[in-house]
């Protein structure tokens, strides 16, 4: 029986036509799409009507070029539904620019395992700079967990094309699934921040930590497991053949983890 997945967009721009052919195709799930604002009255156990939640939207930032970045914290509803979902045990699937989410919300850095941070911001106790991102990286990337059930029927290694991030990951929280040896310094990616400056404008010293080398991993929060997917953002990676097994695994197995 197939597993259900109910996935949320809005909030960042995408692929429409793509990613809509990426979900008809996957052959172990049935979606239902349903985009921001709406999406935000489906976060709670009682209204779901799925069995796991696939991520690719991007709530709780405002981001327009040649304007400051502005940070939205979740209305009371959205942290309590959040909250019952994982005391509840709701799986979730998270995909590429969901781990921007909610930057004013420090839990749900904790719910994805790390955060890309559209405008400096403080993390785990720490200072951050704003994130990087490199578009069309030709990369490889290595199974790690070969006898994981996400990994099942992936090659040892295959190429993708797809863009990266330099973000932090909380590697000591979450299992490593994938791994990527695209290059992972600031020297090899583009400061966010001065992507939304405008034209012309002078753009101060940018400077970030080494990223992680992981692209997929999964833990558990509360009583959900959550797997996070770091590629998937356009046509290079949706028509990826072992892109599209890694994205049907993910969801028809953390849909098995529901209590």
């Amino acid at each position: 029986m197939a597993s259900r997945a109910l996935v949320l967009t809005g909030g960042h721009g995408f692929d429409e036509a793509a990613f809509a052919a990426l979900l008809d195709q996957l052959p172990s799930v049935t979606v239902e799409r349903v985009a921001h604002p709406e999406a935000a009255d489906r976060l709670h156990p009682d209204r779901v009507g799925a069995d796991v939640i696939v991520l690719y939207d991007m709530p709780g930032l405002r981001v327009r070029r040649a304007s400051p970045v502005e940070v939205i914290d979740p209305p009371p509803g959205v942290v309590e539904g959040w909250e019952a979902l994982l005391a509840a045990g709701v799986p979730i699937v998270g995909l590429h620019h969901s781990i921007c989410s909610w930057p004013g919300w420090p839990r749900f850095a904790e719910i994805v395992g790390g955060r890309f941070h559209y405008a400096p911001g403080r993390l785990a106790g720490r200072d951050w700079p704003d994130s990087g991102y490199r578009h069309d990286v030709e990369q490889t990337v290595t199974v790690v967990a070969t006898d994981h059930p996400v990994c099942a029927g992936l090659p040892p290694t295959f190429d993708l094309i797809d863009e990266t991030y330099v973000c932090p990951v909380f590697e000591d929280a979450v299992t490593p699934l994938l791994l990527t040896d695209a290059p992972r310094t600031d020297a090899d990616h583009e400061s966010t921040a001065h992507a939304l400056l405008p034209a012309g404008a002078e753009r101060p010293p940018w400077h970030h930590p080494p990223g992680s080398p992981y692209v997929a991993w999964h833990h558990v929060v509360e009583r959900s497991t959550v797997v996070y997917l770091q590629p998937g953002d356009g046509p290079s990676a949706f028509e990826n053949p072992a892109y599209q097994r890694l994205l049907d695994n993910a969801i028809a197995w953390a849909a098995t983890t529901a209590p």
